[in-house]
């Protein structure tokens, strides 16, 4: 359900922003009337986003087998590759985002094509779907293992997918309506470490899908078991593992994958800032 929530809320506020910024410029440019192309392009995405979630649940459950390994450990690299992406993005870029969507609505504005605002907000809300559609789906297959798709689990994770959009919503609105402090370069560095975190967690239970598949040598199968001291099935270690990916008896690899993520993404982070320095 944290994860979940974590997930939905952190891509929530990226899209409520970019969405905020374009409705709050072109109100303050006495240009308000063209707000609906940007209320098009938002519900254009919602739409979209809502059939690729379709499709996507209908290949989640559409393999077996071995095949079924490697879809579902595919589904964690490419969610770990796009999940460490918008870290290091937004850890950056975030200063200057601002400006660019403001270049792209005058230019837009100017030349009287306006339905290049209903692209804005469409690409920005249906980039953050889709993210979190695979985010979700990432995090659903993880817990699945542990609990099965039909325990009480799916339906916590749910109601954590709609209070982390719900609230990103009420975040966005009071940071617009200046009606408090919203710090939001702590909030994105706060939930980007947790983010990091799953990912990490992800990529390792990666790694173990694909050793499933035959993909991938576990080089030593158990480092350690600890299950009888702490279950990954049990009501803590399924928290732990939905959250850090604990694993009680876990590989050399899924260590070796699971350790080596951090200095790797803290690298990217570093040198990203390094480059932009200069």
């Amino acid at each position: 359900m944290l994860g979940s929530f974590l997930i939905t809320l952190r891509e929530g506020v990226e899209a409520a922003l970019i969405v905020g910024i374009l409705l709050s410029y072109l109100s303050k440019t006495k240009q308000s009337r063209y707000n609906n192309y940007v209320y098009y392009g938002v519900l254009t995405a919602i739409l979209v986003s809502g059939i690729a979630a379709y499709i996507f649940s209908f290949f989640l459950g559409g393999f077996t087998g071995r095949f079924a390994k490697f879809f579902e450990g595919s589904v964690m690299f490419l969610a770990v590759a796009v999940l460490t992406y918008m870290v290091v993005w937004m850890h950056h870029q975030s200063r200057s985002v601002s400006m660019e969507l403001k270049k792209k609505a005058d230019a837009a504005i100017e030349s009287k094509n306006l339905w290049a605002l209903s692209a804005l907000a469409f690409i920005a809300v249906f980039r953050e779907g889709v993210e979190t559609v695979l985010f979700l789906y990432a995090l659903f297959i993880q817990q699945a293992s542990n609990n099965g798709a039909n325990s009480g689990f799916a339906s916590s994770s749910i109601i954590g997918a709609f209070g982390g959009i719900i609230t990103a919503i009420v975040l966005a609105y009071i940071f617009f309506k200046g009606f408090g402090h919203v710090n939001l370069k702590t909030f994105f560095r706060i939930t980007g470490i947790i983010i990091i975190i799953i990912a990490a967690g992800l990529l390792a239970y990666g790694v173990h899908e694909f050793e499933e598949a035959g993909i991938l040598p576990p080089i030593i199968k158990n480092v350690w078991d600890i299950n009888h001291i702490l279950n990954e099935k049990g009501t803590v270690g399924s928290f732990l593992k939905a959250l850090f990916g604990y694993n009680g008896n876990p590989s050399l690899l899924e260590v070796t994958a699971y350790v080596l993520y951090y200095p790797i993404v803290f690298y990217m982070l570093k040198k990203e800032h390094h480059d932009l320095a200069q």
